[in-house]
């Protein structure tokens, strides 16, 4: 087999996949919790979620999801668009994370600490907090937003060799019926994905 027309066989299942994981991995990781909050005046410990922490991440993880599934369906040209829209919100994802991964700011977490105590206002809110961890989650979200990226650039690469989708309901390929039309063979030919009227 040509090196051709393995890319053509691998190259579309390959980018769905990568993406699907990706995407569903940051998914994930916005669920979990990414910041614990030492928080003084008798509140304890504060924990922070990813959706709170980053907040493009969680919606661009789910765009991500949409446009691999949708990838398996479409032509040429929206492949390319896809791509572009993948690789962009990869970029989107990882430009949210990084702040919290090199450094948590306030911004990550004021609207926990606001929702809790009801103090407001950075500063306020620094002078509060006298702690702050960070779990792994940032970590593993910034690195799937990095495999995003690669498979939307993946689907740029290679969108042009990819295969057709199945011919199984193109008219060219609908076999004209002879005869009369019985009921069983009809029904068989429904089953197959043929129209029994032509």
């Amino acid at each position: 087999m040509s090196d051709r027309a393995l890319l053509a066989r691998r190259a579309k299942p390959v980018a769905v996949v990568v993406l699907l994981a990706a995407g569903a991995l940051v998914l994930l990781g916005t669920t979990q919790t990414w910041l614990s909050l030492a928080v003084a005046q008798t509140h304890g410990e504060l924990e922070v979620a990813g959706s709170e922490a980053a907040l493009l991440a969680q919606p661009l993880a789910i765009a991500v999801l949409a446009l691999s599934l949708v990838l398996t369906l479409v032509g040429r040209v929206l492949r390319y668009v896809l791509g572009a829209v993948a690789t962009a919100a990869g970029v989107g994802i990882f430009a949210a994370v990084l702040p919290v991964v090199t450094g948590p700011p306030v911004s990550s977490y004021a609207a926990t600490v606001t929702e809790s105590t009801g103090l407001a206002g950075e500063e306020a809110i620094s002078a509060l907090v006298s702690a702050v961890t960070a779990t792994g989650w940032p970590l593993t979200t910034l690195i799937a937003s990095v495999v995003i990226v690669l498979g939307g650039a993946f689907v740029l690469v290679t969108a042009h060799a990819w295969q057709r989708g199945g011919r199984r309901f193109d008219a060219t390929h609908a076999k004209p019926s002879s005869g009369p039309v019985d009921p069983i063979d009809s029904w068989d030919e429904l089953s197959h994905g043929e129209d029994p009227t032509r």
